[in-house]
Parts: structure tokens; C-alpha cells; sequence
């Protein structure tokens, strides 16, 4: 099965917890504090791998985490940082995301190594809140939570020229004539499942890349076949070579080709059909009979602009105009290769709204629920005055109180934090 698009999840590290510890040496009675910070988390990196052609990878693995950072220790010691991870794509690979379908990057252009997301910063051990009026602070700061993100990928094949036209016309065969490419050819439909690129080489640096776009059918716009598969990589070419059989041996008329396959291209809906084409009347060593098809392509196709080669990709006879038609037309185009821009950036989600304020009627209490609520309590000595005072400074700044003083709270009337009450005092 062609490989072109895959839906994976990718998770970064979450950062590593601050550590709470005081110092505690032989003669020193009251140390200071020494609680380390924690490691930052593993990236969640992308990169271009110019060996690859390819998803297939990302087809049978779907899940890709980097590593979280290590908690901090006592002794100033700090977490360590966790690893990162790297995900290898082809050129022209789209991340998108998945709900949306935005745009997160495009592996194109200057795109070779993009970090699609940030691992979690550490929390800072409780050294660092030590102040001359707080200088045994018991709590630290936890890690930044892990990003996470489901996101689609999608390889739309970068080259300069794309061959075009039905299966078993000779793209295959005339590929690996002008090019570096080895494609599988066989005298059968559907032979290319995939697109093929080859390097032109051409003197002073002229060369280009070509890409072999599998065989097109009538309905493929419509998704008929693979019809969206093979027609998306058509996207980011400059311009079109479009191969017929000119000696007609599957029984096809070639003018009847080249309108049928453009067609294709323009209900697409990408404009497709506007792009530069040169038409590569190719097979004219097996034409029979009386009949010149190649006559007929010019005086169908050239009054409209469409210059037509003759060709026979299996004796070489006409490549060498072709390409040279190839490479001036190339030169007239100035349109830069399609790179599409980023339409959405990953945000990571700080928890800010994961908890929920209530009340129970059954106890006649508020109540405060929610996993940063739990993991604040961890860490926060609410037996300690000093301690006390931060929470409640971190549920003013959170906004919990403004919902409480929203769900009708006044003063005397009690608060539960999961095992945890007080009174409430504005």
C-alpha cells in the first residue's frame, strides 16, 4: 500500500519536580535549604531525511513520547534533563492537526529540523525561595507539564517537473532514461503505486528533479482509485510533462488522453490544469498503420501553447529535445516551489483550568477539585504559616476565590480542598 499519510500522536517530556530538602551536616543545626530543580523534559523533534520517500514508518508505530526530566534531589542536585526524541520524515512532509486540519509545518524549503514540541522546563527546588524572612520555605516548584498532540501527516513530493498521464503510458521507462532513478517497470497498469523521484543531470548545474506521479484514471479527482493519493503531489511542481501513447496500443485515442487527464487536473480544484505542460507523445517507434497521432497532438495542442515532443522512451529517440524543452521552459518560470505556512502553533496546557469549584449541598460545604489542586497540595505545607499564605496567594492569582465569591461564599462558611477544610475570611 502507498504510503502517504499517517496519524500518529506525539507526546514531549513533562519537566522534572522541584525537590524539597534541607541541609543536614554533623554540627550545623539548622541548615539551609538545599532541594535541587528538576530536568527539563525531552523535545519532540522533526527532521528531514533525504534517504526517505516514504511514511510507512509512522503507519505501523503511532505513539512517539520523548523523555521526562528527572525530579530534583537533595544537595543542590538537579534532575536530569529527559531525552529527546527525533522523528525522520521525507522532504514535503505536512504535519497538520489533526482535529482542525491547520497547517503545524511544512518539511519544505528550509524546513530540515524543526522542534514541533517543547519538552516541560523544570520546577525550581525550594533554595530558590529563601528570603531573609523565609529561610526554611517547604515547597518547590512543580514541573512544567508534558505537550501532547495528535497530528496528521501528509507527504506531498517536492520536484521541479512532474510526469503525468494513464498507467502503462512509459513515465516509468522515460524516468529512469533521463534520470538517476531505478523505477520498477512492467508491462502492466498500475505498476507505480508510489511517486519516484530522479535527478536530471545537466551541464553548468542545470539539472532538475523529476518525479514519476503513478498513472492517473477518468474520476480520480472524484477519489476514484487513488485518485487524491497521487494527485496532491502534483501540488508543489512547476510544471507538467504529460505522457500518451501515441501508438495507441491500449486501444486510447491520445488527443482524447490529454483532455481526459486534464480534466482530472482541473477538478482537482488546485489549479493543476494552469500549470506550464509539455505533452511527451511517447511509443512512436510502435505506431502502426496510417494513421499519425503525433500530427494530430500538434494541431490539437500547439495552437493552444502546449508544445508536443515525439518520443520513444524504450529506443531514446527524442529524449534529448525533450529535455531541452523541459529545461527552457524552467527557466521562464518564476514561480518559487509551494511551501505552505504554519496556520496553527502547539500551546502547551498549563492546567490553569483543570479544576472545578462546587458546592455540596449534602455537607453545606465548597468545594475545590481538580489535578492542580492535588499536585499544589503536594508540595505545599499548609501546616506552616509561610506555607499558608502561598496557597492561599495561589488561589487568589488562579482566580478560585473570585468562583467562590461567584457560587455566593461568605465569611464562616467552609472550604474543602480533598482532605483538607477551612473557614473562609475575605
Amino acid at each position: 500500500m502507498f504510503a502517504d499519510r499517517a496519524t500518529i500522536y506525539v507526546r514531549s517530556g513533562k519537566g522534572g519536580d522541584g525537590h524539597v530538602s534541607f541541609r543536614r551536616e554533623k554540627y550545623v543545626a539548622n541548615g539551609g535549604p538545599d532541594g535541587g530543580d528538576g530536568g527539563r523534559g525531552g523535545d519532540v523533534i522533526v527532521e528531514v531525511d533525504d534517504g526517505m520517500n516514504m511514511l510507512t514508518n509512522y503507519r505501523h508505530v503511532r505513539k512517539y513520547s520523548a523523555g521526562d526530566g528527572e525530579n530534583g534531589g537533595k544537595r543542590n542536585c538537579k534532575g536530569k534533563s529527559g531525552k529527546d526524541i527525533v522523528l525522520k520524515v521525507p522532504a514535503g512532509t505536512i504535519f497538520k492537526e489533526s482535529e482542525s486540519g491547520k497547517v503545524i509545518v511544512d518539511m519544505s524549503g528550509d524546513n530540515r529540523r524543526v522542534v514541533l514540541l517543547k519538552g516541560g522546563l523544570g520546577g525550581n527546588g525550594n533554595q530558590h525561595y529563601a528570603t531573609p524572612k523565609m529561610q526554611a520555605p517547604k515547597y518547590a516548584q512543580p514541573g512544567q507539564p508534558a505537550m501532547e498532540l495528535t497530528v496528521d501527516l501528509e507527504l506531498k513530493v517536492i520536484a521541479d517537473v512532474g510526469l503525468v498521464g494513464y498507467p502503462n503510458v512509459g513515465k516509468s521507462t522515460l524516468l529512469s532514461v533521463v534520470s538517476n532513478a531505478r523505477p520498477e517497470i512492467a508491462n502492466y497498469h498500475f505498476t507505480t503505486i508510489s511517486p519516484h523521484l530522479g535527478v536530471v543531470d545537466l551541464d553548468g548545474g542545470r539539472g532538475f528533479v523529476m518525479a514519476d506521479i503513478p498513472g492517473l484514471i477518468e474520476g480520480a479527482a472524484g477519489g476514484v482509485g487513488l485518485g487524491h493519493d497521487f494527485l496532491r503531489h502534483i501540488e508543489r511542481t512547476r510544471m507538467l510533462v504529460h505522457v500518451v501513447d501515441a501508438s495507441g496500443c491500449e486501444g486510447r485515442d491520445p488527443v482524447e488522453d490529454v483532455y481526459a487527464i486534464n480534466h482530472e487536473l482541473e477538478a482537482y480544484g488546485k489549479e493543476l490544469e494552469k500549470l506550464p505542460q509539455i505533452i511527451a507523445a511517447n511509443k512512436i517507434d510502435a505506431i502502426m498503420g496510417d494513421d499519425d497521432p503525433v500530427a494530430r497532438l500538434k494541431a490539437e495542442f500547439e495552437p493552444k501553447g502546449i508544445k508536443v515532443i515525439p518520443i520513444s522512451a524504450a529506443t531514446n529517440e527524442g529524449i534529448s529535445e525533450l529535455i531541452n524543452e523541459v529545461r527552457a521552459e524552467l527557466e521562464n518560470i518564476k514561480v518559487k516551489p509551494v511551501v505552505f505556512e504554519s496556520e496553527y502553533t502547539p500551546a502547551r496546557d498549563d492546567g490553569s483550568n483543570s479544576f472545578e469549584v462546587f458546592y455540596d449541598e449534602e455537607d453545606g460545604v465548597y468545594c475545590v477539585e481538580g489535578p492542580k489542586i492535588d499536585k499544589m497540595l503536594g508540595y505545599t505545607n499548609l501546616d506552616s504559616e509561610k506555607g499558608y499564605t502561598f496557597f492561599s496567594n495561589f488561589m487568589v492569582e488562579n482566580g478560585i476565590i473570585d468562583r467562590l465569591k461567584a457560587l455566593g461564599i461568605t465569611e464562616g462558611d467552609t472550604v474543602r480542598l480533598y482532605g483538607w477544610e477551612f473557614t473562609y475570611y475575605d
